[in-house]
């Protein structure tokens, strides 16, 4: 080896995940699709126990999860409640609804990156809603906007009762970067 040349690493559990999900797309008998999970899972918890914050593998969503997302998001939306700009350009999707769907389709399709295309972590879906939605993702973007609502609500910036639609657009602009906080808040700790 070159002493120039950097050393190559060899497999690791994320690359045993991968090779076990195959298996477990092949198998036919019961059995043998119980037996794959298993070693999944116990590949998993390995993983689980290895020290470190990043190059784990990440699956499920759970209670910690759920806390560390809204965590994440709370640090992001406190500083839209007190940013003059987010009123003003809520107040403009307002007035333009086609730029608050482009805003949180750009929201969702952002969380959908940081989770599972940028490769921060080895991020897994397990049992997708509807076998179709990645639980982790419905669990941010739902987390997500729920603490920014809150927020604004509990600090007196939510007029939901005299103009509803507006305090949406000011909330779903807000959610924006609170959502990707949320994202990096879920993933980062790397549970």
């Amino acid at each position: 080896m070159d002493e120039n040349e950097a050393p190559t690493e060899g497999p690791d559990v994320s690359d045993l995940m991968d090779r076990l999900e195959s298996l477990e797309a092949h198998v036919d008998s019961p059995e043998a699709l119980e037996a794959v999970q298993e070693a999944m899972e116990t590949a998993s918890e390995l993983e689980q126990n290895r020290v470190g914050t990043f190059g784990r593998v990440i699956h499920g969503f759970d209670r910690a999860d759920a806390a560390e997302a809204g965590i994440g998001g709370a640090l992001f939306a406190v500083p839209m409640v007190v940013e003059g700009g987010t009123y003003d350009v809520g107040a403009f999707v307002a007035t333009h609804p086609i730029h608050l769907l482009a805003t949180v389709v750009a929201t969702v399709a952002t969380v959908y990156g940081i989770l599972y295309v940028a490769e921060i972590q080895d991020v897994r879906v397990k049992d997708p809603l509807f076998g179709l939605i990645p639980r982790r993702l419905a669990g941010v973007v739902t987390i997500s906007f729920t603490v920014t609502a809150a927020i604004f609500t509990g600090w007196g910036q939510a007029q939901w009762a005299s103009d509803p639609w507006l305090t949406l657009c000011i909330v779903g602009v807000a959610w924006a970067p609170t959502a990707v906080g949320a994202a990096l808040g879920d993933i980062l700790p790397g549970s």
